[in-house]
């Protein structure tokens, strides 16, 4: 069955999380992926994860949660003849994704408007921490410091403290990276539109991160209120954490209709709200209902509860329980990588956080080595066994 992006060509200059997990959720709709690193200083996720000498092989599990399905490319951009590579290979893409410093590949001759000239129908996505221009456009950033930034961290603490703290997840990378994919595809759908001519994106990390705060925006810019710290708590006592006798409990009894359910269901009618405001002002009386009632059986047991009366609620789960659920087995979301010769054998990764019916995502291959595939392509692009040998030994590529 053929993929949604079966036939078209990504050149892949990323590194670190988001810039990598844009072209991944590209490569997993069936995209040709090349991941083209420098041979002396490949991307930085390799040599971080959770296995130390996964890591010291450049094959790091930072690396492995998204370099499925790409093809490894070393070319060297300091030199002029890996500079004449890469143009030659972005004369052949309808993609081109980078996420280095501002203004990088513009000194190399490599910026939009000169890959344009060699390519128009380029779609070339241009992936920073604040965006490409502006105050802060030359200054790079992580997701913590995003997350600082962008205010995320100021809002989310535990109440013990109330000092800010960082998601567990660097959600901001894989939320930038999710966007990227997205406006790439709205770029290449403009292109089918408007005689496949492509364009620019400035994907800004700051941008997404405040994306993700949405509502808490428009709350603050209507009439200046701050969202504090809550912890695991909401406005509302019927949303929120509680310790049930083994662990903690996260319930969601939302909207008017769920409060109802849940209360009547715990056998207190009597504290039903007939709207939100009377649920605002009665919050300490029921947060401490609540309290007392969910302390009496097991996370588990409220759960199983809750859910028959439609209710969402659930025990809060470490990873290896979140994975061990059989919903994950069910959709498909996890692969298994099936190769003997491949250091990831075994390795299973994350493939798309959606299905499609007629062109389901999938993984073929497993994440190569830095270059594994570089003499392949080159042959590929017309150039002979010589050529290739000469600038292995000049240091272009390895």
């Amino acid at each position: 069955m053929t993929k949604a992006f079966t036939g078209l060509r990504v050149i892949d200059m990323t590194h670190v999380l988001a810039g990598p997990f844009a072209s991944y959720q590209m490569a997993v709709l069936g995209a040709e992926v090349i991941k083209v690193e420098n041979p002396d200083d490949p991307d930085q996720s390799r040599f971080q994860g959770s296995d130390r000498a996964m890591s010291n092989a450049g094959m790091g599990t930072a690396f492995l949660a998204q370099g499925s399905q790409k093809r490894a490319m070393a070319v060297d951009l300091k030199t002029a003849e890996g500079v004449a590579i890469l143009k030659k290979l972005v004369a052949t893409a309808d993609v081109f994704v980078e996420n280095y410093r501002p203004d990088a590949f513009r000194k190399l001759g490599l910026g939009y408007e000169d890959v344009a000239r060699i390519n128009p129908g380029i779609v070339y996505c241009s992936i920073s921490a604040f965006g490409k221009d502006g105050p802060r456009g030359h200054l790079t950033a992580y997701d913590n410091v995003i997350q600082a930034v962008a205010g995320m961290m100021a809002m989310n603490s535990h109440l013990d403290d109330g000092r800010p703290l960082k998601t567990g997840s660097p959600v901001v990378d894989y939320a930038t990276g999710t966007t990227a994919a997205f406006a790439i595809s709205a770029a290449l759908y403009q292109r089918e539109r408007n005689g496949g001519i492509g364009q620019h994106i400035d994907v800004s990390m700051l941008d997404v991160a405040l994306i993700l705060c949405n509502s808490h925006i428009v709350g603050h810019t209507w009439n200046g209120w701050h969202p504090e710290p809550k912890g695991n708590r909401f406005p509302f006592a019927t949303l929120g954490a509680y310790e049930a006798s083994d662990t903690l409990l996260m319930i969601a009894a939302s909207n008017l209709r769920q409060q109802r359910r849940m209360w009547e269901a715990l056998g207190r009618p009597d504290m039903v709200k007939e709207n939100n405001d009377q649920r605002l002002d009665g919050y300490q009386e029921e947060f401490d209902l609540l309290t007392e009632i969910f302390a009496t059986r097991t996370a588990d047991e409220w759960e199983a509860f809750l859910n028959e009366h439609r209710v969402p609620a659930a025990r809060v789960r470490r990873m290896e329980e979140a994975l061990a659920d059989p919903q994950i087995a069910h959709r498909g979301f996890l692969h298994t990588h099936d190769d003997p010769a491949s250091m990831a054998n075994g390795l299973r990764v994350p493939v798309s956080a959606f299905r499609l019916s007629q062109s389901p995502a999938g993984i073929t291959f497993a994440p190569q080595p830095v270059g594994a595939s570089t003499d392949d392509i080159l042959h590929e692009l017309g150039f002979g066994r010589e050529e290739i040998d000469a600038m292995r030994r000049s240091g272009a590529i390895c």
